[in-house]
C-alpha cells in the first residue's frame, strides 16, 4: 500500500540565516514535506554557497527582499542581536498574512526589538526549538535534531488562535512536542536550563585555561568526561551566546545570584566536612537527572550515546 502524505503546512518557507538550527529545519521539512518550498539566506556568501552544494534548500538567495517574496513563513533563524534589524528590512516585502516566527533563545527583548517592525496584516509567533548540538554553520543541520524535543511557543498579544494552532502543527510535523509559554518565564526558564549553563560551562574551561599555563598540558591530557562536557558546551558559536547574556540581563542575574548562593552553601558544606548536607544535596540533583531520562530527553547510555 502507498503511503499518503499529508499536505504541506506551510507552500513558501523563508530562512534567514542557515546554521544548525535553520538546516535542521530544512532536513526536517524535506523528510516529510512539511513546506512546497524552503528558500535560504545568510549574509555570508560563503554559507550561501555551501548552503548550495549541501541541497537543503531549494533556493538560495543573495538578497533578504528575495528571500523573503510571498513567502508564507519566515523564519528569523539569526543571532538575536540582529534580528530587529533583519525585521526593518524585510517589512516592505512581507506578503499579507504571512507568518514571521524566531528560534532564539530570548524572547522579551526580540519580540520588543522586532514586534515594532511588522506590517498590519502580518503575523509575529516567537518560537524557541530546545534543541541544539555545540556544532554551527550550514553543514551542522540534520533531520532528526527536534525529534522528542520541545519547542516554546510564545504568542503575542492580538496573534489569531487559527496562526498559533498552525505552527504547533508544523514544529510537531518536524518532531517536536509544543508547548505555549509567557515571554518573562521563558526568559527565566530558559537561563536555569540553558544560559546559565552555558556561562558556567565558558568560566569552568576558562579557570582550566589559566591552569594548563601552569600545568603544562595536563588539564587537556587528562581532560575525564566531566570537563570533556563542560568542553563541549563551551565550544557553541561565541556570537550567539554573546547575544544571549547581552539580551537576557536580568533572568541571566536573578539565577547566577541564585547559583552563587547555593555554591557558597556547598563550599561552607564542604569546608566544615558536612557530609551529611552534601549527600543529601547530590541525592536531590542526582533526581533531577533521573526524571531527565524518564521524560525522554537524554540516554543513560555510556557517555550519553555519543561516539566521539
Amino acid at each position: 500500500m502507498t503511503a499518503v502524505c499529508e499536505p504541506a503546512v506551510y507552500e513558501k518557507v523563508a530562512l534567514i540565516g542557515l546554521g544548525l538550527i535553520a538546516g535542521s529545519m530544512a532536513w526536517a521539512m524535506k523528510r516529510d514535506g512539511t513546506a512546497g518550498e524552503v528558500r535560504g539566506y545568510a549574509r555570508s556568501a560563503e554559507s550561501r554557497e555551501m548552503t548550495r552544494r549541501l541541497g537543503f534548500c531549494d533556493v538560495v538567495c543573495d538578497d533578504l527582499a528575495e528571500v523573503v517574496q510571498d513567502a508564507d513563513l519566515i523564519v528569523l533563524a539569526t543571532p538575536v542581536g540582529v534580528m530587529g534589524r533583519v525585521a526593518e528590512t524585510i517589512a516592505p516585502h512581507l506578503k499579507p498574512g504571512a507568518v514571521v516566527i524566531d528560534v532564539g533563545s530570548v524572547k522579551r527583548t526580540v519580540i520588543e526589538e522586532v514586534a515594532p517592525h511588522i506590517p498590519e496584516g502580518v503575523h509575529f509567533v516567537p518560537c524557541h526549538p530546545m534543541a541544539g548540538t555545540e556544532h554551527s554553520g550550514p553543514a551542522s543541520g540534520f533531520a532528526s535534531l527536534f525529534d522528542n524535543r520541545w519547542c516554546l511557543i510564545v504568542p503575542v498579544e492580538g496573534t489569531p488562535e487559527a496562526e498559533v494552532a498552525r505552527l504547533e502543527s508544523y514544529w510537531q510535523r518536524l518532531g517536536a512536542r509544543t508547548e505555549r509559554m509567557e515571554p518573562e518565564h521563558h526568559d527565566l526558564v530558559c537561563a536555569v536550563v540553558s544560559h546559565v549553563p552555558h556561562l558556567i560551562a565558558y568560566t569552568m574551561v576558562g579557570v582550566a585555561d589559566d591552569l594548563r599555563r601552569v600545568s603544562d598540558q595536563e588539564v587537556i591530557k587528562f581532560s575525564a568526561a566531566g570537563f570533556r562536557d563542560f568542553t563541549r558546551i563551551a565550544a557553541s558559536d561565541p556570537t550567539m551566546w554573546r547575544d544571549v547574556f547581552l539580551t537576557n540581563k536580568e533572568a541571566t542575574l536573578e539565577i547566577l545570584g541564585r547559583f552563587t548562593e547555593e555554591l557558597f552553601a556547598l563550599q561552607r558544606a564542604i569546608r566544615t566536612g558536612d557530609g551529611e548536607q552534601l549527600h543529601a544535596y547530590f541525592t536531590r540533583t542526582r533526581a533531577i537527572r533521573r526524571g531527565i531520562l524518564q521524560a525522554g530527553q537524554d540516554t543513560d547510555k555510556p557517555d550519553f550515546g555519543r561516539t566521539r
